[in-house]
């Protein structure tokens, strides 16, 4: 569940201002082409503004107006089209899936109460129903099994098994072969095929057309044609074998092909899986054990060592280390003390909490999470769109192409019906666009997953596209390449001065102040193992340092303007202290008892991945620039380090938009990768934007791929997962589009006066199933996609061959 975003609304939707986005369920949805039923139904309702089912995947994700339909209704007609759907696609024991999305825009009416669905409306109006994926594959594998053991018989006292397989045992109860074979035939036809009959009748009640109208007229007119002959003893040639082995084909392609599918969501149900069932809330100051959908924003829970945090809340009581790599991807466990926010889903590892909950069910993080990779998984590339008009169209050149075949064999050739009756099904089953509807939505389910594994997050099919043509990686320096938090860097001290005695003196002073720079300072003593010191009568100068009595010495920590206020001669450490504010670093003094004792030198560090990010994306081919309204010594510097191309210093966060288009308009195809806060202009500008961090709200409403780890090496990862899945989307496009160019002529018997080259129905069965299962396979290949995984490597030091070429 997730309310819509403002990269890539309709118009029609910021012209009413409300809008909401639902991932529904819909169980069922065996076949490729099967995708246009729900949406041609669902398109067609009041309110529904747009549509994008994924059968890969069983879920639909719709944009609707809540002022005219609901999630309540919306599934409603789901089950009307045949389908099962509870309601939206989360676990139950998260959130009630037929809770309403919370709309955005003014004017938030309340949504429309849907009407109670009959018990035929609520399983589903036959075919799979609401099975699962694992029990749709089971059931596609029984009609296989049933189809193939009678299709055996049936192809033996065939005339192909008489005349070319030379069997010669006669059928028994001394019927004659034509009858034995339309016994034999009946629970191919009224059992493993009734799932074929059965979506053809809804594919036409939805006034669409899809795959299983083209099986089921294939079947239907070859079986019916056989029938007919049969039981009017006409004796003509009957093709029960064909019917029958058409069917059997069709359904093994099927069986496999969704066995390989299902392959492709492992990562929603992994991430699905991640959320307890359970919780403990404190009741009446009692611990009770209630089911996690039952949990309320302001419940106070309670959180043993080991157990998982059911929901997203703030820690009131205890301390204790969290493992979230699960969620945001970050290997170390994160300390959690009062204040402190967690993540639902989470794993709390060592000390006992309580915590105040403060979002619950689909507002959760796991739960928003889930909702993207759902949406992204659904949404449809431009390609997608393209295929899927194609699609329609196909089966409409299937079904015109079958009757102009049979018309043409007939009225200009001297072949009896039933050769010419087997040309015509041969091509309105060959001609299926089953592959093609799969050709993109695996390899997106495929490469979204791998995403999603990675704590990277993609928008929707489009992302990964854009993705695919980035040129120019440009960053944002702090919090992106950078910690955002200082360091100590440089320490250096005055003759007659230790540098653990500098130190301490300092950090005594500094450790009553908050200020981040005597954080810094206190941290880096710490780390040492320096003697702690007690500060007495402490004096804060704002804006310029502190001055404190540590051991009976008066002891001055500042900036320049302090130690001049201070009458502290620098002498030898002026030099030092320029060369250091050169060098893009901070530089902080520190006197006892009006004597200069040091200097040190603090700057925000860059990320101990940065560098090896840097590396692979030049790796890749791209250019990097870092973009940043700090000073050109310390962008200098810090590009130095790194290996940074190019270096846009000094700009301000309203002017960072400005010159991403100015890249733009130069010929570059241009990612931004910023915190996505004060980036949020340059992210919505570019012509990709990546928000780098754990995932905040204004990073998720504005970037198009949000990486929940707050590592750099995750961007090259992310541009090479949008490359591969391009790869494999063309790949299958180019196969589905060249097997139907090639195959049709074949199967209308172009080329069977010349070179005698045809084909009989079932075995376009097996081409059709094949290439089908092809494109699926093709598509998990893409798990074997080689990701960057450089090791951190050490942050060098800038030479003077590498200093980077500032830019503008």
């Amino acid at each position: 569940m997730a309310t819509d975003r403002p990269r890539g609304a309709g118009q029609d939707e910021r012209a009413c201002g409300v809008s909401a986005t639902a991932v529904l369920e819909v169980a069922g949805l065996g076949w490729a082409s099967e995708k246009a039923r729900v949406e041609a139904v669902l398109s067609r309702r009041p309110g529904v503004r747009q549509v994008e089912a994924n059968p890969v995947s069983q879920t639909a994700t719709v944009r609707f107006d809540p002022v005219h339909t609901s999630a309540a209704e919306l599934a409603v007609w789901v089950r009307n089209c045949g389908y099962h759907c509870r309601g939206q696609s989360v676990p139950d024991h998260v959130c009630d899936p037929l809770a309403e999305p919370t709309p955005t825009g003014p004017g938030h009416a309340a949504a429309p109460e849907a009407r109670v669905s009959s018990p035929t409306e609520a399983v589903g109006h036959g075919g799979h129903g609401a099975m699962s994926m694992a029990a749709m594959v089971a059931d596609m594998r029984n009609r296989f099994l049933v189809a193939v053991i009678f299709a055996v018989p049936i192809l033996l006292w065939s005339r192909i098994g008489r005349q070319v397989l030379h069997f010669t045992v006669a059928a028994p109860f001394d019927l004659a072969d034509e009858w034995f074979q339309l016994l034999l035939s009946l629970p191919v036809i009224f059992y493993s095929s009734w799932i074929f009959f059965d979506g053809a009748v809804r594919a036409l009640r939805a006034r669409t057309l899809d795959m299983m109208v083209l099986v089921a007229v294939a079947i239907g007119t070859g079986w019916t044609y056989s029938a007919v002959v049969t039981l009017s003893d006409a004796g003509d040639e009957v093709f029960y074998e064909a019917a029958a082995l058409l069917a059997a084909f069709v359904l093994l392609g099927h069986w496999f092909e969704m066995r390989a599918r299902g392959g492709a969501n492992d990562a929603i149900r992994a991430l699905l899986e991640l959320a307890p069932d359970t919780a403990v809330v404190i009741r009446d100051g009692e611990p009770v054990e209630v089911p996690t959908a039952e949990v309320v924003v302001s419940d106070l829970l309670l959180v043993r060592p080991g157990t998982k945090i059911a929901v997203d809340g703030v820690v009131e009581e205890g301390e204790s280390d969290v493992d979230e790599s699960m969620v945001t991807g970050e290997s170390l466990p994160v300390h959690k003390q009062p204040g402190s926010e967690v993540i639902g889903a989470t794993i709390n590892t060592t000390g006992t909490l309580r915590l105040r909950a403060t979002k619950v069910g689909a507002d959760t993080a796991l739960a928003r999470i889930v909702a993207l990779v759902q949406e992204a998984q659904n949404s449809k590339a431009p390609g997608q769109r393209l295929a899927d008009r194609a699609a329609f169209w196909l089966v409409l050149v299937a079904l015109l192409g079958g009757a102009v075949t049979f018309a043409v064999w007939l009225l200009f050739s001297d072949e009896p019906v039933s050769a010419t009756l087997l040309f015509a099904i041969t091509v309105v089953v060959i001609t299926c666009p089953d592959a093609l509807g799969l050709a993109t939505p695996t390899a997106v389910m495929v490469g979204t997953g791998l995403g999603a594994r990675r704590g990277i997050l993609f928008k929707n099919a489009t992302t990964l596209e854009t993705s695919a043509r980035i040129t120019t990686v440009v960053m944002d320096k702090t919090g992106t390449l950078t910690t955002g938090e200082p360091e100590v860097t440089d320490v250096t001290v005055a003759d007659g001065f230790a540098e653990d005695e500098l130190l301490r003196l300092a950090a005594a002073v500094e450790r009553e102040s908050e200020h981040p720079l005597a954080m810094a300072v206190v941290t880096h003593a710490a780390s040492r193992g320096v003697p702690t010191a007690r500060a007495d009568g402490f004096v804060n100068r704002a804006g310029r340092g502190a001055v404190a009595t540590v051991d009976g010495h008066r002891v001055v920590v500042g900036n320049r303007r302090l130690m001049e206020q201070e009458d502290v001669p620098l002498d030898d450490l002026d030099g030092r202290w320029d060369g250091l504010a050169a060098g893009g670093r901070t530089a902080v003094g520190v006197a006892v008892d009006g004597q200069p004792a040091g200097i040190i030198g603090l700057a925000d560090t860059p990320r101990p991945t940065a560098a090896a990010a840097v590396r692979a994306l030049h790796d890749a081919g791209f250019k990097v620039v870092m973009l940043t309204g700090d000073n050109e010594a310390t962008a200098t510097r810090i590009a130095g380090q790194l290996g940074i191309d190019s270096v846009i210093a000094e700009v301000l966060p309203g002017d960072k938009a400005t010159t991403i288009a100015e890249l733009q308009h130069a010929g570059r195809t241009v990612a931004m990768v910023g915190d996505g806060v004060n980036d949020a202009p340059a992210l919505a500008q570019a012509d990709l934007g990546v928000a780098i961090g754990a995932g905040t709200d204004v990073a998720i409403e504005t970037a198009d791929v949000v990486l929940m780890r707050s590592d750099p090496l995750d961007i090259g990862v992310a541009l090479r997962i949008g490359q591969g899945t391009v790869h494999k989307m063309r790949q299958n496009l180019g196969w589905a589009i060249g097997y139907n160019a090639v195959a049709l002529p074949i199967a209308a018997g172009v080329f069977e006066p010349a070179f005698g080259l045809l084909l009989r129905p079932e075995i376009a069965a097996l081409s059709m199933s094949g290439s089908s299962l092809l494109v699926a396979v093709n598509a998990l290949l893409l798990k074997r996609l080689r990701l960057p995984t450089t090791q951190p490597a050490p942050v060098t030091q800038p030479s003077e061959d590498a200093t980077p070429v500032p830019v503008g």
